[in-house]
């Protein structure tokens, strides 16, 4: 069995801050408010989540299935 990875580094687009956070298991996380200059991120078209756009390690579910559509794919 595959262990999941639960923290990710997330890296901001506008200016470079960069946070190490804990990925959550039950939910996708749509927004992340950046530290550095307050932008609100987003996923990009195609990702399911921040972490998936930004992070330094994809969301669990992608983790234990890169076939899946992400955390918010559907049974």
């Amino acid at each position: 069995m595959t262990e999941v990875i639960l923290q990710s580094e997330l890296t901001c687009p506008e200016c470079g801050h960069r946070k190490i956070e804990t990925m959550p298991t039950d939910t996708c996380q749509w927004f992340y408010e950046c530290e550095g200059c307050h932008t609100l991120l987003k996923p990009k078209a195609g990702n399911c989540c921040v972490y998936c756009s930004y992070g330094s390690v994809p969301c669990p579910p992608v983790q234990l299935n890169p076939k899946s559509k992400g955390c918010c794919d559907s049974p």
